[in-house]
């Protein structure tokens, strides 16, 4: 019997019910502040940063 094979949009319906939120930190001058307490204007300057990885 052969076996269905799910798409991506499948599998996050059927997984949906087993999600959960998940609470991003950044550091702010010194000390981790979740993401979710800033205010509009931090929150957009936030999905604008640039990461880099250091070699």
């Amino acid at each position: 019997m052969e076996e269905k094979v799910l798409s991506k949009e499948e599998i996050l319906e059927k997984l949906r019910e087993k999600r959960q939120k998940c609470m991003v930190y950044t550091r702010v001058m010194g000390y981790h502040r979740p993401v979710e307490s800033f205010n509009i204007g931090k929150k957009a300057e936030h999905k604008e940063r640039k990461y880099y990885k250091e070699n």
